[in-house]
């Protein structure tokens, strides 16, 4: 397996379905291809916008086993594994097969609410029982509980499989303590698109990008050009994007970007409830918005 860091841009690769919402393996072939094309730097496979609560077991190993598959070893693959309930999800990681895979990216368990000290022990356990790096993942806006640095900062100290954190707070300052009282090598990169160039800014490495399914090339040109210094550059060209990385949340991920790629040619535009298509408004502003950015691109 190659060398792997968390620098540039990977893509939290949706799992595109058929009219009757079994997984559609050609349409993931070319959605591959795709990527391979476009200069991602990394697929993270069976994130949040993977809609993998909807995925059954058989699913989430045939997809990894299709993906490490049809990659070969091109692009270094991160799987998705989070729960709350730390047991359950050690002993899920115990049993999998990650062959060909590089790391695991395990968001903040959800719901429960854990305290820091909660969270600290959760991924404490965790990698000490992990065959694989770590790359942690706070987004309290979608788990109700925030990790704050001073806990990032001690997880980072205390397990050194763990190399980095796909930050989604959009407290810059959070981000600034995690990138300057880390270890060194530890990544910090965006989980929101919005605030990737800002979080380069201030030392992070990259992002774990929604955008990124539909606008791989362009988003990662963006990066690039941020990771170089040339900030100005890089946010003329996101403003180009982003009314697009705008619809695409409107009404929920990955609806809107599953939306994008069917306009695109790329997959159906079908999800699994309870999530469901983007509201007739959304698509029509979605799809003016990809029109007039082709426009500019030409």
């Amino acid at each position: 397996m190659k060398d792997f860091s968390l620098r540039g841009m990977g893509v939290a690769l949706i799992t595109p379905f058929k009219e009757d919402k079994s997984v559609d393996f050609d349409a993931l072939t070319r959605l591959l291809d795709f990527h391979l094309e476009a200069g991602t730097d990394y697929l993270v496979v069976l994130g949040t916008t993977a809609e993998t609560p909807t995925l059954t077991c058989e699913d989430r190993d045939a997809i990894v086993r299709f993906v490490v598959s049809h990659i070969q070893d091109k692009l270094p693959i991160i799987v998705g594994m989070g729960s709350n309930n730390t047991k359950a999800l050690i002993e899920e990681i115990t049993s999998f097969n990650f062959e060909g895979v590089h790391s695991i990216l395990s968001v903040t368990p959800y719901y429960s609410k854990p305290t820091q000290e909660g969270l600290f022990q959760h991924y404490k356990t965790l990698s000490e029982a992990s065959p694989l790096p770590i790359v942690l993942y706070n987004v309290p806006g979608r788990t109700g509980v925030n990790m704050c640095a001073e806990t990032t900062v001690r997880i980072a100290k205390a397990c050194p499989n763990v190399i980095g954190i796909k930050e989604a707070h959009t407290d810059i300052q959070q981000v600034k303590d995690i990138v300057e009282q880390t270890p060194k090598g530890f990544a910090v990169v965006s989980g929101d698109d919005p605030m990737t160039v800002e979080l380069i800014k201030q030392g992070g490495v990259g992002v774990i990008s929604v955008l990124g399914n539909a606008f791989p090339k362009e988003f990662s040109a963006i990066v690039n050009n941020a990771l170089k210094g040339d900030f100005d550059k890089s946010e003329q060209a996101f403003e180009d994007l982003n009314e697009c990385c705008h619809l695409l949340f409107v009404d929920g991920n990955p609806a809107g970007v599953k939306c994008a790629l069917q306009m695109m040619g790329y997959v159906q535009n079908e999800l699994r409830l309870p999530l469901v298509s983007v509201s007739g408004k959304t698509e029509m502003a979605l799809r003016q918005e990809l029109n007039r950015f082709i426009g500019i691109k030409k």
